[in-house]
């Protein structure tokens, strides 16, 4: 879907660059307009077609020319507002219903005075404020233009080459590209996630927290137990920290409630499971030569070599400042993260994804070594800078710690070392040991450390240390951890007997859930199959195009044009996807769509033939207030089924053996195959 959506995409672009040129002009405009700029996301789209500059569906000057005069619109535009109607303004909507947002633009004008209409241009949430703000507040035009020019240079050029350069080493890429392109997009998303979930909490949450905090201490006041006053000095208001304490106490009983959950599911063998070993096909498809290059050098910067680096250079720095209470917690922090992991992961016995990848206790899965005491070291160490540095400093601080600690988990889940499960579960025992950690530490008072040069010694240790193992390691790494699949194999009249149902019964997708029943098997080539079930009323499904997508927006389509939506079988996406009219009821407005997924087994019989597996179902459009169309799937699939058998004159109709059989499946599997030219005349032969 992606892949054709994006394809016509750029085909619109060539045929039509000037809408291109447009788009951005309007774009850059709309990046310094209140609310606007902070909604739409003029930056990625610049970015995204800047990067077609190398290919040359777009040109480089034109695009530069329409990001400026467009961001010099747009900033012009927003002072001429505050310039015309000062603070009545900021009573219309919507503005009146963001007031922390001028507060914020305000306090940062204040602070850098005329510069901050260069600034701003760069800083998110402030930049669409600050040319209103200056109009508000008389800043002379004259001044104001000369700022407003020179940003806007800097900041379409940023923007405009810094995409070139990306679509450059794309196309440098090759066949590369296209899995690292989504790889990067799947980062992006999940860290755009992670983040605004995170400001989201600490948003809502604090106050909430403070709160929970003022109740807690008026019940404590009026009780007089043991545990009352343990919690009357825990949360004394007058120590400064007892927000941090409360933090940390959040944390641990969440970190730890996560851990126990997902250790609750690898015991028992629940779902969750099952979407281990979805995300870890879907991630082996993406994997790519340079894709994992990167990978293993961030895997390799949480060796248990640059983790001891990094720990005994902070540690002699503890002890030269002679904060002994810190450099103790830094000390047990470290080791006990790692001394407990090994305990779990040589009580559960877990065997990892790969087979040969570790010897001894490390060939053991669960938790995550890396994970776990990556997110103490990094987490550990992150506190201990932030908590002497200044409130503006601290969220940079946490937020590079946070990256690394992310980008490291994420490199063993797409290396193959680890299961999704693993990683989880050692960000969460390794968030919960921080958390109780941190709050031990927070209870008594410790010495003042300096911030700037801790912080210089754990990234030179990191810079250092990290370097020579990925110099030392990484063509052994290489090996370790290349892409080796060994697909099986089964002789075709096995399959063909009985072996058929060693395949799974139903889709898995990639949350672990059970979904659909596969009722369809296929031995033979996709185009094969293809050219039978054409010859039979089925069609390909309509690309996704932009045009095709608004389709879903008109209630006159006919249903068999829509595009259909993809959907994952053991992390994989369609192989084949097609639709044909339902004529088989009385409504018009149905249509059954046919997805096929291959498997990972290989048939032989004198040659290879590969194994595919699918699904069809019934889907019927209806029409809320005559305004879209949306479908519905149907439950039953067995009429589905048996007008899919129809197209294959000797297929055969098979009951599994596993009492799967509900009211909407009588547990009948479909099996087809191709031997030869007989396929053209529409016949599949029993052995």
């Amino acid at each position: 879907m992606m892949t054709s959506l994006v394809s016509s995409i750029i085909e619109f672009l060539t045929a039509h660059p000037h809408a291109a040129y447009l788009a951005v002009f309007l774009l850059a405009l709309s990046e310094s307009i209140p609310i606007i700029g902070v909604v739409v996301p003029g930056t990625a789209v610049i970015l995204a077609l800047s990067a077609l500059v190398p290919s040359g569906v777009l040109l480089l000057w034109p695009l530069l020319v329409a990001a400026t005069l467009g961001a010099i619109a747009g900033d012009g535009l927003s002072f001429w507002f505050g310039h015309r109607y000062h603070r009545e303004i900021l009573g219309f909507w919507p503005l009146n219903r963001h007031p922390e947002l001028i507060q914020s633009s305000e306090a940062f004008f204040e602070r850098h005075g005329a510069k901050s209409v260069f600034f701003a241009r760069f800083v998110p949430g402030v930049r669409a404020f600050i040319p209103l703000l200056a109009g508000m507040l008389g800043m002379a035009v004259s001044r104001f233009y000369v700022v407003n020019v020179a940003s806007a240079l800097a900041w379409a050029s940023s923007h405009v080459l810094s995409g070139v350069l990306v679509g450059a080493t794309f196309s440098f890429l090759g066949s590369a590209a296209k899995p690292l392109a989504i790889l990067l997009i799947v980062l992006l998303a999940v860290g755009w996630m992670l983040l605004h979930i995170v400001r989201w909490m600490l948003r809502r949450g604090v106050p909430y927290f403070i709160d929970s905090l003022a109740r807690l201490r008026c019940w404590v006041g009026t009780h007089d137990t043991w545990l009352s006053r343990r919690l009357t000095q825990l949360l004394d208001p007058s120590r400064p920290e007892v927000r941090t304490l409360a933090l940390s106490a959040v944390l641990l009983a969440g970190a730890a409630w996560f851990f126990f959950g997902i250790l609750e599911d690898v015991v028992t063998g629940d779902p969750l499971l099952l979407a281990d070993s979805a995300i870890y096909h879907a991630l082996r498809d993406l994997r790519t030569a340079p894709g994992d290059a990167v990978m293993i050098a961030i895997t390799e910067l949480g060796d248990t070599k640059v983790v001891m680096a990094v720990t005994i250079v902070v540690l002699l720095w503890l002890m030269w400042k002679r904060v002994w209470r810190t450099a103790a917690y830094w000390l047990v922090a470290i080791a006990g993260a790692s001394v407990l992991n090994t305990v779990i992961k040589v009580t559960l016995h877990r065997a990892r994804p790969g087979e040969f990848l570790y010897s001894g206790w490390s060939a053991f899965s669960f938790p995550s070594g890396h994970s776990t005491v990556n997110v103490v070291l990094y987490g550990f160490l992150a506190f201990l800078i932030a908590r002497d540095i200044r409130p503006a400093w601290r969220f940079a601080v946490a937020l590079c710690a946070a990256t690394l600690i992310f980008l490291i988990a994420f490199s063993r889940l797409y290396l193959g070392a680890h299961w999704l499960s693993d990683v989880l579960g050692g960000l969460a025992f390794g968030s919960a040991w921080l958390a109780l950690l941190g709050l031990s530490y927070l209870r008594r008072q410790a010495g003042r450390i300096e911030p700037k040069g801790l912080l210089a010694a754990g990234c030179s240790a990191l810079i250092l240390a990290g370097g020579l193992n990925i110099y030392r390691s990484h063509a052994t790494d290489s090996d370790r951890y290349a892409v080796n699949v060994r697909i099986p194999s089964m002789a075709t009249t096995d399959w063909w007997a009985s072996g058929w149902e060693q395949l799974p019964a139903r889709r898995i997708d990639l949350t672990g859930e059970t979904n659909e029943p596969l009722t369809f098997q296929w031995a033979g080539d996709l185009s094969e199959l293809q050219d039978v079930l054409q010859r039979n009323g089925w069609r390909d499904s309509a690309a996704w195009t932009p045009m095709n997508a608004l389709n879903w927006l008109s209630v006159q389509t006919d249903p068999a044009a829509l595009p259909v939506i993809p959907l994952f079988a053991s992390g994989r996406l369609p192989s084949l996807t097609l639709v044909r009219p339902n004529s088989g009821v009385a409504l018009t407005s149905s249509r059954l769509v046919l997805r096929v997924w291959v498997v990972d087994l290989e048939l032989t019989n004198g040659r290879t033939s590969p194994l595919w597996i699918g699904s069809v179902l019934e889907e019927r459009s209806y029409h809320p207030l005559s305004l879209f169309t949306l479908t519905s799937t149907q439950t039953d699939v067995n009429t589905p089924r048996d007008t899919l058998a129809a197209a294959f004159k000797d297929g055969r109709l098979l009951p599994r053996n596993e009492g799967t059989a509900d009211r909407n499946w009588d547990d009948k599997v479909l099996l087809a195959r191709n031997v030869g030219p007989t396929c053209c005349e529409n016949t599949l032969l029993k052995p």
